[in-house]
């Protein structure tokens, strides 16, 4: 399917099924990475499922982009641009709707798939606007609550199913930060699974076939 020209470039798998409006699932790759990273993993996933793989809209150099930046200061350390996260929260936000209109998707039926940066950017957007996503599938990210709309717990969570997993020796963001996850979803009422593999900062084999089990079971 050629990719129409919406606020965010992406890839596209279309559905295989032949009527009806598909479910969708949306794709957003890590710090550094583009659309083409996750998309590996769409000839693995469910048939059924519109896959929509997204581009971070910050362009980094050489290569690669990032939904917010990271800086490395001498003083301060590491710390992220939060203003810039938010307005990638509401760049993704608008994007869904985009996507699901024009491509005819199932709007009822959308699932967040995101890898570090791009998982903490699905947490904030599910948790934000829980009326317009089903599922998120949370890979080596955290909960950054300073990311979430301010009424955020007035929303109605139980529409919402989560799957979040991490790596136990992740060496860039701490396993010890994902551990809070389960935790902070409890407290919303949200429906969640929590895992964690004996791997770094990436997604293992083991990883991949759990959170395709749970997905086959949420669509």
């Amino acid at each position: 399917m050629t990719t129409a020209p919406l606020s965010l470039e992406h890839l596209i798998r279309p559905s295989n099924l032949g009527s009806g409006k598909p479910p969708v699932l949306f794709m957003f790759h890590g710090y550094g990475s583009n659309e083409e990273d996750l998309f590996s993993f769409a000839p693995e996933l469910p048939k059924e499922l519109c896959i929509i793989s997204v581009k971070a809209p910050y362009p980094m150099q050489p290569s690669g982009n990032a939904w917010y930046a990271i800086n490395f200061d001498a003083d301060q350390g590491k710390w992220n641009n939060e203003e810039q996260a938010v307005l990638s929260r509401d760049k993704i936000k608008a994007f869904i709707g985009e996507a699901c209109s024009t491509y005819g998707l199932d709007a009822n039926n959308v699932t967040l798939l995101g890898f570090s940066q791009g998982s903490i950017l699905s947490y904030a957007v599910a948790l934000s606007y829980p009326h317009l996503v089903k599922n998120v599938v949370a890979l080596s990210g955290y909960i950054n609550e300073n990311l979430l709309v301010k009424n955020h717990r007035d929303h109605n969570f139980q529409d919402l199913n989560i799957y979040a997993s991490h790596g136990s020796v992740d060496q860039v963001i701490p396993v010890t930060w994902a551990q809070k996850t389960p935790e902070i979803l409890k407290d919303l009422n949200i429906k969640h699974v929590y895992e964690e593999f004996p791997v770094g900062h990436g997604v293992a084999p083991q990883n991949f076939y759990s959170f395709n089990n749970w997905l086959q079971d949420k669509i």
